[in-house]
């Protein structure tokens, strides 16, 4: 069964993980291993700050009670009046499960009762797998690109927008 939630204090060690996990398999090949193991411990701790200080809208998708996907929105920085989704991560567990869907629909679906009729998000250029389930879920690439830095590490990210439903 599927569950769709507000993530409390209690999510923030299971994020950590499914924040670790989901970076380990998609964004660590683009790096040495020794940067990669510490952007990926860095993952597993930094959500717990996070949550307890109730920094934006962060969400959980569980499958059977085990927490296996999350985003995090806030109101966006660069574009004023939209909202901004600033994380969403799938366990590599959870994929193919329909978790990250619901959790998908659900935070649009937050983000328009909070007032937001358009979302815009950035992921990794060459992350194919995620640019499909951005545009799978109603997403379309803006054309706007950027680079994004990891530690000196530069990578280019591509922009998605949508309509809330």
């Amino acid at each position: 069964m599927i569950e769709v939630y507000r993530a409390g204090k209690e999510e923030a060690a299971e994020i950590g993980v499914v924040h670790a996990a989901s970076w380990e398999a998609v964004y660590a090949p683009f790096f040495d291993a020794e940067f990669a193991v510490g952007e990926i411990a860095s993952r597993l701790e930094r959500w717990h700050q996070r949550v307890a200080e109730d920094d934006g809208l962060i969400l959980v998708g569980a499958v059977d009670g085990r927490v296996l996907a999350f985003s995090w929105s806030a109101p966006s920085t660069e574009r004023p009046g939209l909202a901004e989704i600033l994380s969403f991560y799938g366990h590599p567990d959870g994929w193919g499960s329909g978790v990250a869907a619901a959790l998908m629909e659900e935070t649009l679906g937050q983000l328009r009762a909070d007032g937001f009729e358009r979302v815009h998000l950035w992921t990794l250029r060459d992350t194919p797998q995620s640019r499909r389930f951005y545009l799978k879920t109603g997403f379309t690439e803006t054309g706007a690109t950027r680079p994004r830095d990891f530690g000196g590490h530069r990578l280019a990210q591509v922009e998605y927008e949508i309509t809330s439903r």
